[in-house]
């Protein structure tokens, strides 16, 4: 009793705990103003796409940084050569853009006795604090080529993503935005997230903007190193390679009018270190013209007349104010390490987020309320306590999302919906098994613990197979893709925890509550009733032969997964910029129709863009394709974006841009190969760990058939025109998981049957399974059902492309559960017979009970 007690503490501890953490999303604020700050302001946040705000993905230009750090390590090598009278002649100097690495520089020695010389030079030149060399040297006769270390390129790249980081959070954070985000995602990109912010041009241009200013003499005959650099109105300057003065030394700036000339000019501050070196360099180069460069343009290029001294400067150019001040941002923040380009480009506007947040709780509440109504329909009380429990499962899921410190997108919305579906499988296989054992005459008690020990194995196995498709989801989405991941596997395990310790639990605590007083112990052994009009009629549908149209169920399958590969081949999907690249805008035209706003984007030469009539009146959808699959593509696009907006504003003054995705070849085409390794990744994990769990015909018919419903599901997408995006990916991998799940429960009963009586006919095994779990596989394709239909009818075109195929998803999974699946494992498992293999492979207790028979 006391041990009993304890875990009852401790369960009741775990829900008090998920309830604590969940409340402060549903507090009324006056009750909020009376706790403290740290409790109250621990809430979910709001994905961008329920909130409005713009994301921006931007990649970050690494050869760039290797070019200008191999130039260094050979510049200071060949100058220390020269300095040790190593004679060479320097050959080439490459860089490609398909493979930075292959980047280098090659000389010639002279003497091929220096070459020793050579690799202990470069060593001194380019060693790490860790012992390594930065730099790879390679001699072949007296050719010698350098290249960067690719360790040293890896923590190279690291390093500088990570002053990047800080670069751009503190040029957003000058510009007095609300709350930006700026992660580091993947090897080499930077995600920025803006609520609130429906126009990101003017921090595109903040970002896009290296900001590396460096001082340079103009080169003389004593020059060694010469480069070529010119201003803005294409003046061309001869310069020293070799910087002066780098810009980092910069601690201030500002954008204001010259006391001179009244022209908006950039003055800056330098540090101490800085201000004394320019001291210097000036007082040792009177007459010579100093250039400063910014971003690969000279901007001004004075002749030093006399000393400068206190580290103050002044930069001239033809700035408008504005730019004066963007630029002396620029400075002040820093410039970045390295250039980045915006690769991926979201927006989403504050009246859409509103919309998506209301249909979202809508669609959420109605599939709630059909889910736990039906429970109710079925099970009575028992259904009660099982809805109770899916409650709290939902409180425990927002609980630990809001400590995880998770971001609520609309897909998390749609996964929460998802879960609750899914969550009710465990409590109706549940009441199924105890159902079975109030059958066989057991007391209340003893079926409700043996119905419990019986389900626990299926729920775990079916759980774990679908946390294997959706763990894949984390790992190789993004964004709001990881926040369904997220949600739908803190669902799957707290689903676990309630359906088999909470409920439990408390049909325990029912059912002794209800014979406590009860003395008559026949009274005790009474069965539990389980009596409502939808279990007499599943009753009614058990003795059902689901192989006996086995090859003609087979044939429709094969036949209308064929018809699918056609349909994905012709007309084939339609793919959303997730997968091609290019531009989609959402936008409300109140006073353009559909041909003016036509006539408006070819009259300013954007032929490319289709246009459709899109929801309401005046509404509509852009799409734009890739431009080209040039190394600028991307800058390209968002150029053209923002000059298409520009156009359309001009042209209505009340345009309001509800959404824009902008997608890179980088993305779609990563994006692509990831969407299907993720599918391959899923199918070959399940197939192992259902090979782990059952035998190999069993796992080979569960995955054969998941195969089978995730063509005809691409073939319904092809068929409906429905969008192939993220979202569409997401649903395919769900498909996976929840049909998976369905099958497991299948095979699993038929496991146990065959352990009892391994001697009976594979056909009679296989029907008497299929038919004690179909009231389970009904009931739970309705509740999945229930839940989802409300998000794919009112849900919108948000979440159009993963509820509508989920629908289809569970009505095919259900079908195939039935009659696919066991006609594959009869085929199978015949072949096995006639192979005189047994069906299952011995128990480790039927191992030892044989052995013991042996003298």
């Amino acid at each position: 009793m006391a041990r009993f007690s304890f875990r009852g503490f401790v369960y009741v501890l775990i829900v008090m705990l998920g309830l604590l953490s969940a409340a402060p999303n549903i507090l009324p604020q006056s009750i909020k103003q009376q706790l403290p700050t740290w409790y109250t302001t621990s809430t979910l946040s709001l994905g961008l796409d329920l909130q409005g705000g713009s994301h921006l993905l931007l990649a970050a230009d690494t050869n760039a940084l290797f070019e200008k750090q191999l130039n260094s390590f050979s510049s200071d090598l060949l100058s220390e050569l020269r300095s040790q009278n190593v004679r060479y002649t320097k050959t080439s100097h490459s860089l490609t853009h398909k493979d930075s690495r292959s980047g280098s520089v090659v000389f010639t020695l002279r003497s091929a006795d220096d070459a020793r010389k050579v690799k202990d030079t470069a060593y001194q030149i380019s060693a790490q604090p860790n012992g390594s060399s930065a730099l790879d040297v390679e001699i072949k006769q007296s050719t010698v080529t350098l290249r960067l270390n690719e360790l040293y390129t890896e923590q190279l790249v690291k390093d500088t993503l990570s002053r990047s980081v800080e670069v751009v959070r503190k040029r957003l954070n000058e510009t007095g935005l609300t709350e930006p985000s700026v992660t580091l995602q993947g090897k080499d990109a930077i995600l920025v997230q803006m609520p609130g912010m429906s126009d990101p041009t003017q921090v595109k241009k903040l970002l896009g903007t290296t900001a590396q200013m460096t001082f340079h003499w103009a080169a003389n005959s004593q020059s060694e190193q010469v480069m070529n650099k010119q201003d803005a109105a294409g003046n061309t300057y001869r310069l020293e390679q070799k910087v002066a003065l780098e810009g980092e030394h910069i601690t201030d700036a500002a954008g204001v009018l010259s006391s001179e000339n009244g022209q908006p000019v950039v003055t800056f501050r330098l540090d101490s270190a800085g201000a004394k070196q320019f001291a210097t360099m000036t007082r040792d180069n009177i007459g010579r013209v100093l250039a400063i460069v910014l971003d690969d343009k000279v901007v001004t290029a004075p002749v030093i007349n006399s000393v400068i001294p206190g580290g103050r400067g002044e930069i001239t150019g033809n700035f408008t104010l504005p730019e004066a001040g963007n630029t002396a941002l620029m400075l002040r923040t820093g410039a970045l390490p390295v250039p980045l380009t915006i690769i991926e480009e979201r927006t989403v506007g504050p009246d859409l987020g509103s919309d998506a947040i209301q249909t979202g709780v809508e669609s959420g509440v109605a599939g709630a309320l059909l889910v736990l109504a039906f429970m109710v329909a079925i099970y009575g009380r028992w259904g009660a306590i099982a809805s109770f429990a899916l409650c709290i499962n939902m409180a425990l899921v927002f609980g630990a999302l809001t400590l995880f410190g998770a971001t609520l997108t609309l897909p998390g919305i749609a996964g929460l919906i998802l879960t609750m579906g899914m969550a009710v499988d465990a409590n109706i296989l549940i009441n199924e098994r105890i159902r079975e054992e109030s059958k066989k005459g057991r007391p209340a008690a003893s079926a409700i613990e043996v119905g419990f020990d019986k389900a626990f194995a299926t729920i775990v196995d079916s759980n774990f197979t679908t946390l294997i498709a959706v763990s894949l989801l984390f790992m190789f989405g993004s964004g709001p893709i990881k926040g369904f991941a997220i949600t739908i596997a803190l669902g799957l395990v707290s689903s676990v925890f309630t359906a088999v310790a909470l409920t439990k639990m408390l049909m325990l605590r029912v059912v002794k509550s209800k014979h406590k007083n009860t003395q008559d112990r026949a009274q005790q052994r009474v069965p539990l009733r389980f009596s409502s009009p939808l279990l007499r009629l599943s009753d009614k549908l058990s003795g059902i032969n689901f192989l006996a149209k086995r090859k003609i169920a087979l044939a429709v399958s094969v036949v209308l997964t064929v018809l699918s590969i056609g349909l994905f081949a012709k007309p084939g999907l339609h793919y959303g910029v997730d997968f091609t690249g290019g531009t989609m805008i959402e936008l409300t035209a109140p006073t353009l129709t559909t041909d003016e706003l036509r006539n408006v984007i070819e009259s300013n030469g954007f032929d490319q863009i289709a246009i459709q009539e899109y929801g309401s009146e005046h509404h509509y959808l852009l799409r734009a394709p890739v431009l080209d699959s040039s190394g600028e593509l991307e800058n390209s696009n968002a150029k053209q974006t923002d000059a298409l907006k520009r156009a359309i504003s001009q042209a209505d003054s009340e345009v309001s841009f509800d959404k824009i995705d902008m997608v890179g070849p980088k993305v779609s085409g990563g994006f692509a190969e990831l969407s299907i390794l993720a599918l391959l990744i899923a199918g070959g994990g399940m197939l192992v760990y259902l090979w782990a769990r059952f035998e190999a015909h069993f796992a080979s018919a569960a995955l054969l058939t998941v195969i089978l419903d995730l063509t005809k599901t691409i073939g319904f997408f092809a068929l409906t025109g429905i969008e192939f995006n993220l979202t569409a990916v997401a649903a395919l991998l769900a498909l996976i998981g929840y049909s998976i799940n369905d099958k497991v429960v299948v095979l699993d009963r038929i496991r146990e049957l065959l352990r009892l009586d391994p001697n009976k006919p594979l056909a009679d095994t296989i029907n008497e399974a299929v038919n004690s779990t179909l009231s389970r596989t009904v009931f739970t394709s309705v509740t999945t059902l229930l839940a989802l239909l409300p998000m794919a009818i009112f849900g919108g075109d948000a979440v159009e492309s993963f509820a509508v195929p989920m629908v289809f998803a569970v009505v095919i999974g259900t079908s195939s559960t039935l009659f696919i699946t066991s006609t594959l494992l009869y085929l199978l498992g015949s072949r096995r017979e006639k192979q005189g293999k047994a069906q299952l492979k011995p128990t480790a207790e039927e191992i030892k009970a044989s052995l013991s028979h042996i003298p």
